[in-house]
């Protein structure tokens, strides 16, 4: 049964640090999104905040104005933001205490952990709320080490990575696995960040709040475990920042830990430097990346293009554009879905099974 939850967002609903919201806004079987808190974009429908879709999700202008005016009683707050760092924002913090002292509990997926904050775990304990820090790293002992066990899984395992944070990969992957089992192709999402875990994704763990030595173990056990449990006709696995990004590069793990020879990329065509990053001048590359998961021993059977701030026409002419200079397919998944992302796959998984066989 999900637990009714509202999101926190501190103002931010409308951009992209806001994700997590914005994930949970579109689907999750963990938990039921009654309304968001955010004074910004007070009075909307949160999903036409986020995509255009209306999903009869409000959004209040405050913690008050939400328990005064919801006719359901919220077991959960969730703080829907992910800044770089993790860091909890000043806005959210004062929300929290509100929601404490009325005895909701809190979910949060930062860096910074509220069970060690005397002020917040003191209302949590007085007002009878739990802290649910997400991210908080789990004890070694409990971690699994690489062992080669993934070289035994028969599925098609397919990372959705990206050229940079933020791009969607994780919307990409879950409209891909959703599309997949709706052509009855048995496929299940590899959650590797806290959104994934929200949404309830049943295989999966938080690999930036994991010791870097068991990344690779337990990013192969969620795929091993997955495979054993389920025999599924697809894996994807959710992709995390970028091969070349200097701030946080991530990706080589999917290529040879997971064995993901093939490689949806996601890719903003407007996105010059990487996110956060404009100070550096080091430029995004989408040739660089498709260079280098090649001489991984993998390669990338389609793109899918991240299209915020642009216009339709725009994105399509950004589409024809990298089909004929990359002669592979690129998908507008927000403006017309993933199926020619689907039909790549499925051609794939044809090339992949006869590899197998030879």
């Amino acid at each position: 049964m999900k637990e009714n939850a509202i999101l926190l967002t501190g103002g931010i609903l409308n951009r992209g640090h806001a994700k997590t919201a914005h994930g949970l806004i579109r689907t999750s079987s963990k938990f039921n999104i009654l309304g968001v808190i955010d004074e910004v974009s007070a009075g909307e429908d949160a999903g036409y905040v986020v995509d255009g879709i209306k999903r009869k999700i409000p959004v209040y202008p405050s913690v008050e104005s939400f328990l005064k005016s919801s006719p359901v009683k919220a077991a959960y707050a969730i703080i829907g933001v992910a800044f770089p760092g993790g860091k909890l924002p000043a806005e959210i913090k004062e929300d929290l205490k509100l929601v404490l002292r009325s005895g909701i509990s809190v979910v949060s997926g930062l860096h910074d952990f509220l069970s060690d904050m005397p002020e917040i775990k003191g209302l949590a304990d007085e007002f009878g709320a739990r802290l649910i820090d997400i991210r908080k790293p789990r004890p070694k002992d409990e971690l699994k080490f690489w062992s080669g066990a993934i070289l035994k899984v028969t599925s098609p395992i397919i990372g959705v990575m990206g050229t940079d944070c933020a791009l969607g990969k994780r919307t990409t992957a879950v409209m891909l696995s959703d599309a997949m089992n709706a052509r009855s192709q048995k496929s299940f999402m590899i959650y590797t960040g806290q959104t994934g875990w929200l949404q309830g994704h049943k295989y999966g763990f938080i690999l930036d709040s994991t010791y870097n030595d068991f990344i690779s173990g337990e990013l192969e056990n969620a795929v091993v475990t997955c495979f054993q449990n389920e025999s599924p006709d697809f894996i994807f696995i959710e992709g995390q920042s970028a091969l070349c990004n200097p701030s946080g590069p991530c990706g080589s793990e999917y290529l040879l830990s997971a064995q993901c020879k093939g490689v949806i990329l996601q890719h903003s065509p407007t996105r010059t430097f990487y996110n956060g990053q404009d100070h550096t001048g080091i430029r995004i590359s989408l040739q660089r990346e498709m260079d280098l998961i090649r001489l991984y021993g993998s390669r990338v059977i389609a793109i899918s293009l991240n299209t915020k701030g642009i216009t339709l026409a725009e994105a399509r002419t950004y589409q024809q554009e990298y089909e004929k200079k990359y002669e592979i397919p690129v998908a507008l998944p927000l403006e017309e879905g993933v199926d020619k992302l689907a039909d790549a796959v499925v051609k794939y998984a044809e090339e992949f099974k006869a590899a197998k066989n030879n």
